[in-house]
């Protein structure tokens, strides 16, 4: 018993460094989607079912700006996507778990539980590894909810003249700043930030978000074609 819990807190103090970005980022989520109209028990239920920073984001992003209900849930569905292949790398070591603990694993498979558990899993192959991620996700997803839930109070107590849609570009511009380091992400951003700001206007069903990402990996895959070539 005390190995099992032993486990299940290494995976939470491995994760809890990574969790001083995520207060902000999940604050803001509250305000703005109070500000652009949600109620808090939609803000609340968003962060509860879907449980994905960015995607809840891009979420907001594209209802404020009058997409459609398909456009939203495939752009959402896009950005979740790598979960594909977080799955897929964590599969090997809950093959011999019951249904029901992959269901929950699964559920709380977010970018920093699996970095930090699938260095610790090619490290430790004993038997209760799992319980690893468990704590780590666990972790991520009550400073989540609880950073949504603060977001949420704060964002009803902010008047809405003083329009706080704009800080959802500023979040995404912050978290591109570390692709900034390499030409080759540069040049993705930008065609796909041309894409996406001269197609606002022409692609139908607001699809922009999708022909840009689309256009963006198309590129990334020419790029290191390209770079490979001169290796």
């Amino acid at each position: 018993m005390n190995t099992k819990f032993n486990i299940f807190l290494k995976g939470i103090i491995d994760v809890s460094p990574l969790m001083i970005p995520v207060v902000p980022f999940g604050l803001i989520f509250g305000i703005l989607a109070i500000d652009i109209g949600f109620s808090p028990l939609a803000t609340m239920g968003m962060s509860l079912i879907i449980f994905g920073g960015a995607s809840q984001i891009v979420l907001l992003q594209l209802f404020s700006g009058g997409a459609s209900a398909l456009v939203i849930i495939s752009s959402v569905g896009a950005v979740n996507s790598r979960h594909l292949l977080y799955g897929a790398v964590v599969s090997e070591h809950v093959s011999d778990l019951k249904l029901i603990w992959k269901i929950i694993i699964s559920y709380f498979l977010i970018d920093q539980a699996f970095a930090r558990s699938n260095e610790y899993f090619k490290k430790n192959k004993n038997k209760n590894r799992y319980l690893h991620l468990v704590g780590g996700g666990a972790t991520c997803w009550v400073i989540w909810q609880s950073s949504t839930f603060f977001g949420i109070i704060m964002g009803s107590a902010i008047p809405e003249k003083l329009g706080l849609s704009f800080a959802v570009p500023l979040t995404f511009l912050a978290l591109l700043i570390n692709d900034f380091r390499k030409m080759k992400n540069v040049i993705i951003i930008i065609i796909s930030g041309l894409v996406a700001t001269l197609g606002y206007n022409y692609i139908p069903y607001k699809a922009y978000v999708i022909v840009a990402a689309l256009t963006g990996l198309f590129v990334a895959m020419i790029l290191t074609k390209i770079m490979k070539n001169y290796e």
